[in-house]
């Protein structure tokens, strides 16, 4: 199966690697998640953290009697048929167009929600979507915040994939807490070691796109670019100290 067996479903999605290829774009963030709850783990975007700012949390007492939405109840083995549909109809295309595409975790990553299973939640899940089909063009946006929330040993992570050079993109961000609650935090404020996540993504030698995705609002700028500003200095902060240590080394 390939894109032209399933133009008639997907048919923009599958036209999008082809023309994201010839303009010389070479990795793309889809993110498999179902409707309903929208993209982003948020039952509070304004929870006091620290010296003012606020973040959004996520406390899944507060959905987990949410109603269904009108696809009623979807479970994990319907979750993973369609994203099986989708990875063997559109990686071929993806293939042939030099477009990579990095699959981002469910967030929150916890199931389910208003009915709908959440399936890329953990990486023994991302293990076997990997599996589905063996490609060098399927990988991960591996979002720092999305695996602290699965409370897992993040830099481990980042080695785990990265070995396999399944990292194509990363969000560097951090949270308090996990699943079934938890908060975004500023970069040096929650709960990752985040030096030693710089250093793992060293080790694995990527070389990818990295940003640090969302973080907490400063008291007074409506805009986040204050938030913004700090996160981007610490992360070249963090670079700086590894590539020089390594280069010394």
């Amino acid at each position: 199966m390939d894109c032209r067996a399933v133009r008639s479903n997907w048919n923009i999605f599958c036209k999008s690697p082809e023309n994201l290829g010839a303009a010389g774009i070479r990795v793309i963030k889809p993110q498999h998640m179902p409707p309903g709850w929208g993209n982003v783990a948020t039952t509070s975007a304004s929870m006091p953290t620290r010296g003012g700012a606020t973040s959004r949390a996520f406390d899944y007492e507060l959905v987990k009697n949410a109603p269904l939405t009108q696809y009623g109840v979807v479970s994990e083995e319907k979750m993973w048929e369609g994203l099986t549909y989708f990875l063997k109809g559109v990686l071929p295309t993806a293939e042939q167009a030099g477009v990579k595409i990095a699959l981002h975790p469910d967030d929150p990553p916890i199931s389910p929600i208003q009915g709908f299973a959440r399936i890329l939640r953990s990486i023994d899940a991302f293990d076997r979507m990997l599996e589905i089909y063996p490609s060098d063009n399927i990988g991960l946006l591996f979002c720092q915040g999305c695996f602290a929330e699965m409370g897992v040993d993040v830099p481990a992570a980042i080695r785990h994939f990265g070995k396999k050079r399944k990292i194509f993109f990363a969000h560097f961000r951090d949270v308090v807490g996990s699943v079934p609650k938890f908060q975004e935090a500023f970069h040096d404020d929650g709960k990752t070691d985040m030096l030693e996540a710089m250093k793992a993504y060293y080790e694995v030698g990527f070389e990818g796109p990295m940003r640090p995705d969302h973080g907490p609002a400063v008291e007074g700028d409506p805009t986040g670019n204050l938030s913004k500003i700090f996160a981007i200095g610490y992360m070249k902060g963090l670079a700086e100290c590894v590539e020089k240590h390594l280069c010394s080394a």
